[in-house]
């Protein structure tokens, strides 16, 4: 190999690894996002009162917890695909959704209520949010590993866990919109589940994909 055409390899390696990682996460994420969208409008839909329901503050704040989740994940996994980086300092975004859950459960309580508190956290629709959310972030889990395999995480457990929960919180925003559950507690406690079992499943595969 003569020098220009080594000068040529090099530029072209340098170029592809200096690819950003919040674009290539992005453009991952609008990738797979239409797979999950297609899950969801297959298997369950918008509620039919939807129109209603957004006269509902508790139903808005499903969004807001789930948002909330999805940006803060974001931020942080963004920081852990960077060498060296831990979640120092960057662990607390994560307490965003559950300050805003905290928040909504005690406005809740301090309500008068028809329905009794165990009621409202089984809900109707545990076990459909328990599978549902899952099911619709394995795409965008696929795609965020691949945005955040163009970093270099130290901790790619870690990394692949938080990956997981931007994964569930973006699902978890549609889901919401097809969810009658609109009890903080219900959210609390099922959409938890759900997240929970997407970073795990995310720590498991980040531990392979995202290691260098």
């Amino acid at each position: 190999m003569d020098t220009d055409q080594l000068i040529r390899t090099l530029a072209a390696d340098n170029a592809y690894h200096s690819r950003p990682v919040g674009l290539a996460l992005m453009l991952a994420l609008l990738a797979a996002a239409p797979v999950s969208l297609l899950i969801f409008f297959a298997e369950l839909g918008v509620r039919p009162d939807v129109m209603t329901a957004m006269h509902n503050p508790f139903f808005d704040l499903k969004f807001a917890v789930t948002v909330a989740l999805a940006a803060s994940a974001i931020a942080v996994s963004l920081h852990l695909s960077r060498p060296e980086a831990s979640l120092r300092g960057f662990g607390w975004w994560l307490l965003i959704p559950a300050g805003i859950l905290v928040a909504a459960i005690s406005g809740e309580m301090m309500m008068p209520q028809r329905t009794p508190m165990m009621t409202r956290l089984i809900g109707k629709n545990s076990m459909t949010c328990m599978s549902a959310i899952p099911a619709m972030s394995l795409p965008l889990l696929a795609g965020a590993l691949y945005g955040l395999r163009q970093g270099a995480p130290s901790r790619p457990a870690a990394a692949g866990a938080i990956a997981g929960m931007l994964s569930a919180g973006l699902a978890a925003t549609i889901y919401a919109s097809h969810c009658t559950d609109d009890s903080p507690l219900f959210v609390a406690t099922w959409y938890t589940l759900a997240t929970a079992i997407v970073a795990t499943v995310g720590a498991f595969a980040g531990r392979r994909v995202l290691r260098y």
